[in-house]
């Protein structure tokens, strides 16, 4: 078994706004609590999203502090740090770990080709600036080139803070290796939770589970419980409720559902973002309902 700390549900917190576009503070509170009620392990801040590439480096700041002044060391939080500079990442780290946050993830750099050696650099500058566990946020959707396991060896080479990394990738299998790496090796597709666990997946990091969190916790509790059907019925759940979210602007969905069960209004996605149309929303909206319906008939039974 993995001995890392991190382990567990993680949600992929949505970064509220007000209607004039600013981070609402009382919204975002308000979720996590939500969260941490329901039985979440931490959460993963301002990653893709929490919208963070679009927000200021003062604004990822203080979505920082206002995660650790919630939580107060209930769960966990980790910080994504990550920027187009190295410069503004490590900053963004150092103050994260200034303000308490128990560990931060940052993507590799972006829009620029880098090489591995670049690459590397980058994370071990960042890391040292926090001095704090490093999660690698593999997702080659948003940077446009893979982590591959031989590149995370490297990394673990150079960056002793390294803690594991979100395999926001379509290579699931590789958490095995990262897995025997001693990596806390946590899945970011949230339909491949259960059979990223058999691998040795120490959990999941994912932007649904901050809006159903009960799904992806029974998942993690039956699979630990070797109730191994329980845990399947439960991803069938999981995996319906992000096919729902497929067609749409993810962010702008997502923000949509927490008003529609929690009563929460979370404001729009930051441009160049899409909110979704009229129509698009009554179509979401009346498909989350319908499947509310079939998780309240799976909780009776």
């Amino acid at each position: 078994m993995n001995k890392s700390l991190f382990r567990g549900v993680y949600p992929a917190m949505i970064t509220p706004m007000t209607t004039e576009g600013e981070f609402n503070e009382s919204a975002y509170r308000e979720i996590i609590e939500f969260n941490i009620r329901s039985g979440v392990d931490g959460f993963w801040v301002a990653g893709g999203t929490g919208e963070s590439i679009y927000l200021t480096d003062e604004e990822n700041n203080r979505i920082a502090k206002v995660s650790v002044d919630q939580n107060q060391g209930r769960v966990k939080n980790i910080m994504h740090v990550g920027a187009p500079t190295t410069i503004r990442a490590a900053k963004m780290a150092e103050y994260a770990a200034s303000v308490g946050v128990e560990a931060i993830c940052c993507v590799p750099p972006f829009f620029y080709a880098p090489t591995n050696e670049a690459i590397v650099e980058h994370l071990r500058v960042v890391a040292e600036a926090a001095d704090l566990p490093l999660f690698v946020y593999n997702s080659p959707g948003f940077v446009g080139y893979e982590i591959t396991p031989d590149l995370m060896m490297k990394i673990q080479d150079n960056v002793p803070q390294l803690e594991g990394l979100k395999q926001s990738s379509n290579t699931t299998w590789d958490i095995g290796v990262y897995a025997k790496m001693g990596l806390s090796a946590m899945v970011g597709n949230s339909m491949m939770m259960l059979p990223a666990l058999s691998l040795g997946s120490s959990g999941c990091v994912d932007g649904p589970l901050c809006i159903i969190p009960e799904i992806w916790i029974e998942i993690w509790d039956a699979y630990n419980e070797g109730d191994i059907k329980r845990a399947e019925v439960a991803q069938a759940l999981g995996t319906n409720l992000r096919r729902l979210l497929l067609p749409y602007t993810f962010q702008s969905a997502a923000k949509l559902l927490i008003k529609e069960r929690l009563g929460i209004d979370c404001g729009l996605a930051r441009p160049p973002l899409l909110p979704l149309n009229a129509e698009e929303e009554i179509h979401l909206i009346s498909s989350f309902n319908q499947f509310w319906d079939e998780f309240k008939s799976h909780k009776q039974q």
